[in-house]
Formats: structure tokens, sequence, C-alpha cells
């Protein structure tokens, strides 16, 4: 629990400095590969995360492997602040985040849509539609296949789920079985 509350903290501080949608969009573009690069590059990934190696070190190579990029300085702060205060281990639980409070702060409800098979154009368009009828403010959709659905859709806002799947719909009917 604690770590989701540093991740949030985090997260936002870093949204307190962004001040466009372009920034937020190359932010995030570099941020994300950034995160890449650390999980092709083992090595680097394990000594910057090791607890064995003084701070003062992991920031002056992290300090270098940055210097070879060309990241806006925001990003490296961002980054070398991580490794400073040996939170980078977060770092991929905070870029994950980042799109959801982003939308958050600009009022938009971010919703998970799971389905069996893609849905298409007109599909998209008509549940946003409804959706953004429901929540009465915009929504940002991120679709995800889930192959254990079996029929229909799920739906996933914060902690909320909305099951309107085969599977669900089953599940609810062993439930009420099983209750007599």
């Amino acid at each position: 629990m604690k770590n989701q509350a540093l991740i949030k903290r985090y997260c936002q501080g870093l949204l307190d400095s962004i001040r466009s949608e372009e920034e937020y969009a190359l932010l995030t573009d570099e941020l994300n590969s950034l995160a890449g690069l650390l999980n092709e590059q083992k090595d680097l990934a394990d000594i910057l995360l090791t607890p064995f190696i003084p701070a003062s070190r992991k920031k002056k190579i992290t300090a270098e492997v940055l210097s070879k990029l060309s990241l806006q300085p925001k990003a490296v702060r961002f980054i070398l602040l991580l490794v400073e205060k040996e939170r980078l281990g977060l770092f991929p639980d905070i870029i994950a985040l980042l799109p959801d409070m982003w939308n958050a702060s600009r009022g938009v409800s971010t919703i998970e849509v799971l389905s069996v098979v893609p849905l298409t154009e007109s599909q998209k368009k008509a549940l946003q539609g409804k959706l953004e009828r429901i929540e009465q403010r915009p929504v940002a959709l991120n679709y995800r296949l889930d192959g254990s659905l079996i029929g229909g859709l799920a739906l996933r806002k914060g902690n909320v789920e909305y099951d309107v799947s085969l599977k669900g719909g089953l599940e609810k009917l062993r439930e009420k079985i099983i209750e007599g």
C-alpha cells in the first residue's frame, strides 16, 4: 500500500510540472522509451536497482547514460530524482499510472474495455458515446483482448468492474445456484 501512495505522489509531482498536451505526449514517449531501454538492458537495470551500490554512484551512471539520449531536461531530472531517492523500481508503475492520472486531471474518465475479439470502429464509437452519456463527461477507452470472457464485454473503471460477458453471466448464475 505504501508503494501505491509513493507511485501516486511521484506521478502527481511529474504531472504538476507538465504544462501542455504536447509536452505530456513528448514526455510520456521519452519515459516509455527509457523503460523499454531498461527492459532490454538488464545489466544496466540490475546495477541501478541493486541496493549494494550507493545512490551517488547510480546517479552518475544514470546521468552518463541519459546524456547519450536526447531527452528533454524534465525527463532527465525525473529519472535522476528516482535514482537519487532509490525509487527507480517504481518507474514502471509510475509510467503505467501516468495516463490515468493525466486523464483524471483533465476531467476524463479512463475505462478499460475487455473483449474476446477486437471491436469494430463503429462499435468503439457507439460504446464511447454511451459511456460518455453515463459518465456525463469525456471518457478515454483502453481496449484489451481477454479470451477468458467467452463472449461479451467487461468494463473496468478504477476498482469497479461491469461484467456483461458470458463468463460473468455464468459466474453469477453459479453463485445463485450455490446460494440456493
